[in-house]
């Protein structure tokens, strides 16, 4: 495993590895056990730059290559990731944390996307449209951006890279793609070594590890790309959506959440813990569509929440390699001081701790508050990691406005008995995606993917990606001749 990190410990630019040179490294850990993965040595602004050169040169001949062509890569890179899925999959444990049922979930997901992608290279259609003017034929064609700019996250590196390249690839354009410095190995080269062994052409996809500490914005303003992809934070969203916007670059933006689980007096209480418990602690809790909130109609509050306490208490925190652990590391320190600041705040705030977790280094065991104040700003911003707020409430109403209680719009899910009931109330929720009697965490490759409010702009997956990387050009053809007035 320490080789396979070393191998891919470099850039990636117009086809080649090689050492950045910038002034510091990268340094990969695990986040489990702290033993160093790899030393990556930033990417400068010169570096991103030549990244972006190459994408620009590459691209022409690839937008007109044939797109069955193009299609034979992805193919490629699916039975590649299949021959090779335990060893990717101890890759994620190692570098990430995430245990053996999170990596087998990113994993299965990853795959399904990449055969979207097979699908979407022969997706782009034109058009004929009639015109008001004798003689003229309007046509409208579906052409790749260019080159797309991709930023990707730490929390879920080889899907959220993934389901941003290889559309924008299969659709004719090239990437640069920054992955997370935590993650740069899952999330950045080693799709870069994947799409080589499959034949990609060089230029077409370029990894540069590296930071804003090193390259400001440069990755951002560059003249080059005409979309940034960007999967992240909303405060960091938002700053990638002024920059482009000052220099005319679509964004898309997938950002964090303030999911909520809404447990209603008719539901099946068992299978709605089942749901509300893996809606929280899936991957620690570090998921953007993670249920912050659990909230439960008070009729039934005392059973549920004995019944979900005990399910929680049951959760194995530990080595994430270990196939019974559901509890491995947060990504580093620092969230896991967050995590517990957040903790003392709900407690210092008036809350009850039905679970305490204690941290250990970067593992931190779940926490079950309760009676959280209801003017408090923990109900309304995203917790990344094991901590769940349990909330009762009075009736649908008094569920619908605490559920819209937030700046954010990403997920969330309802259970009831009354299926129709479920969708009225889904109706009545402001975000991009919910579900009725399931979790709140869930990704397919045709259905529209993103959030409402401060959760993002735009949509992923299906022809909502479609629109994302290509854009539409109208030419028109005068069969006659024209009437001009002078």
């Amino acid at each position: 495993m320490s080789s396979c990190f070393t191998d891919l410990a470099q850039q990636y630019i117009d086809g080649e590895w090689r050492p950045g040179t910038g002034s510091w490294d990268v340094i990969d850990f695990n986040p489990y056990d702290d033993e160093k993965l790899a030393s990556i040595t930033v990417a400068t602004v010169d570096e991103v730059d030549q990244a972006y050169q190459a994408a620009a040169r590459a691209q022409k001949k690839w937008a007109e290559t044939n797109p069955y062509t193009r299609r034979a890569v992805f193919e490629r890179a699916l039975r590649l990731i299949e021959d090779r899925e335990q060893e990717i999959a101890d890759l994620i444990i190692a570098e990430l944390g995430g245990t053996r049922v999170k990596a087998g979930f990113e994993l299965h997901l990853a795959k399904e996307f990449l055969r979207e992608s097979i699908h979407l290279a022969l997706r782009p259609e034109g058009k004929i449209l009639p015109s008001p003017t004798e003689g003229k034929e309007n046509r409208v064609y579906r052409v790749p951006v260019g080159v797309v700019g991709v930023i990707s996250p730490f929390n879920f590196p080889f899907l959220l890279s993934l389901k941003s390249v290889a559309p924008a690839l299969a659709l004719g354009n090239a990437v640069v793609l920054k992955p997370h410095q935590n993650t740069p190995i899952a999330g950045g080269t080693l799709l870069a070594k994947i799409f080589e062994e499959a034949g990609l052409p060089g230029g077409l996809l370029n990894v540069v590890v590296t930071d804003i500490a090193e390259i400001g914005d440069a990755f951002l303003e560059h003249p080059v790309p005409k979309v940034i992809s960007f999967t992240g934070s909303d405060k960091v969203g938002r700053h990638v959506a002024t920059v482009c916007a000052r220099h005319f670059k679509r964004s898309v933006l997938e950002l964090g959440g303030n999911s909520a689980l809404v447990v209603l007096d008719d539901a099946a209480l068992d299978y709605a813990v089942d749901a509300a418990v893996f809606s929280r602690f899936v991957h620690q809790g570090q998921v953007c569509m993670a249920a912050n909130r659990v909230l439960v109609d008070a009729s039934v509050a005392d059973e549920f929440t004995e019944k979900f306490v005990a399910k929680v208490r049951s959760l194995k925190v530990g080595d994430p390699r270990d196939p019974e652990t559901v509890i491995g590391p947060v990504i580093n320190s620092a969230q896991a001081n967050a995590i517990s600041g957040t903790v003392e705040q709900a407690l210092a705030e008036g809350a009850t701790a039905l679970v305490r977790g204690s941290t250990t280094n970067n593992l931190v065991e779940p926490t079950v508050l309760t009676g959280v104040p209801a003017d408090s700003a923990l109900l309304r911003q995203e917790v990344f990691g094991p901590v769940v707020f349990l909330v009762p409430f009075d009736g649908e109403e008094e569920a619908v406005r605490i559920v819209n209680d937030t700046p954010y719009g990403l997920s969330g899910a309802v259970h009831t008995g009354d299926i129709e009931r479920g969708v009225a109330f889904a109706k009545r929720i402001d975000t991009g995606m919910f579900h009725v009697n399931d979790g709140t965490v869930h990704d397919e490759p045709i259905v529209p993917f993103g959030g409402e409010k401060h959760s993002g702009l735009g949509r992923l997956n299906g022809e909502t990606t479609l629109e994302a990387f290509t854009t539409v050009k109208w030419i028109s053809v005068q069969h006659g001749r024209s009437g001009f007035p002078f």
